[in-house]
């Protein structure tokens, strides 16, 4: 999506909103370790109507935007608790293991078309 589209979604949420706006691409800002430093990004704008003004406002950060993205997820969440030893329980049980089926089909044949 691009950037502005996504930045619309500011005026549609409530509570404490922020917006981090990374440097790369969708894929190269998830699949870059944070350690490696590669890349940058712009947070702490004025947020508005204008992503334009957002952007002129938001100060350039060096590095990851994984590292503000962890911080403010400790903020807001609650306590961590462990996960599952294995998956499923006694309601849902696995159906097969990671990443599943699905993930090599083709659009029209996971909606069925």
């Amino acid at each position: 999506m691009p950037w502005k589209g996504a930045y619309q979604s500011t005026q549609l949420v409530g509570g404490d909103t922020q917006f981090v706006l990374g440097a790369s691409g969708h894929i190269a800002g998830v699949i870059n370790l944070a350690s490696k430093n590669k890349r940058s990004y712009w947070t702490d704008g004025t947020l508005g109507d204008d992503p334009d003004a957002w952007l002129e406002s938001a100060k350039s950060q060096p590095g990851s935007w994984w590292t503000q993205w962890s911080n403010w997820l400790q903020a807001h969440a609650g306590k961590q608790v462990a996960a599952p030893k294995k998956p499923g329980n006694a309601k849902y049980k696995p159906i097969e293991p990671a990443p599943g089926r699905y993930v090599a089909k083709h659009p029209p044949e996971v909606m069925g078309a």
